[in-house]
């Protein structure tokens, strides 16, 4: 079966990716040559030389970013909920000869709480807006990650801070109506017509949830994308007082992290 017949059996596709003969998944893609476009403005900031190095891919679809970061030499986990989508992942690992280093999983981000593992870099583009329970994602992310993840969300209007608001008294509650204040918009519905879509932060609220995770951010190379490193010298709150609300979010026995957090 030659690749344009492969295609089209395997279709519909999301990811135009550019096969080693030069046939391409999906040349009618509304969006372009997505994500081609996309990792042009975006692989200046990720290491050239990857060889040594982990990396998970969340949300992979069929594939396009960890084809390009294995060629870069890096070990590469890519998961997904969609079967389709790791169908098509697998088989365009194939036909690069990249399917000793990249393994495909049908996994949910959550289920990577229960995974034993850590990667150099994480690749967390296209997902967290679709995510119902988006900081329990980035909390089980940021205890996975050892040292860069790159971030892409969809993102409402709104200001960078001038300063971070530690405190406030519990009546004064004008800050929070300011334009750069960190902020989520809920989707009841459904947005740009996909119900799947439940929060839209602004970048305040984007990085403000980051750093609450352990990151620190380092470049945004393109609108909605950010670079992350994991800060060393930050704890986040699942690592002081808020780890038996994370544990029994992941069913891991929290009852001794009370107690321990009662008597501090």
């Amino acid at each position: 079966m030659n690749y344009q017949e492969k295609i089209k059996q395997l279709g519909p596709w999301f990811h135009n990716i550019h096969l080693p003969d030069g046939t391409q998944t999906a040349p009618d893609h509304f969006l372009g040559d997505f994500p081609s476009f996309k990792w042009k403005d975006l692989s200046p900031s990720i290491p050239e030389d990857l060889k040594g190095m982990k990396v998970l891919d969340v949300g992979c679809n069929a594939g396009f970013y960890s084809i390009e970061l294995a060629r870069r030499g890096a070990q590469v986990l890519g998961i997904d909920v969609d079967a389709h989508y790791l169908q098509q992942a697998e088989w365009v690992a194939e036909c690069f000869g990249l399917q000793d280093q990249i393994r495909y999983r049908q996994m949910q981000v959550y289920d990577l709480a229960r995974l034993d593992e850590e990667f150099d870099l994480i690749w967390f583009m296209g997902v967290f807006y679709h995510l119902r329970y988006p900081l329990l994602a980035l909390d089980i992310l940021g205890r996975r990650c050892k040292h860069m993840m790159v971030f892409q969300t969809l993102t409402m209007p709104g200001e960078l801070p001038t300063e971070e608001v530690y405190d406030s008294h519990i009546h004064d509650r004008e800050n929070l109506l300011k334009p750069e204040w960190p902020k989520m918009a809920f989707i009841e519905h459904s947005f740009a017509g996909d119900p799947t879509n439940w929060w839209l932060a602004n970048e305040s609220g984007m990085r403000a949830m980051l750093r609450s995770t352990g990151f620190s951010v380092s470049d945004k190379p393109l609108d909605e994308t950010l670079i992350c490193i994991k800060d060393p010298g930050y704890e986040s709150s699942v690592d002081t007082w808020n780890k038996s609300e994370y544990l029994s979010a992941i069913q891991q026995n929290w009852v001794e992290e009370v107690k321990i957090k009662i008597g501090k």
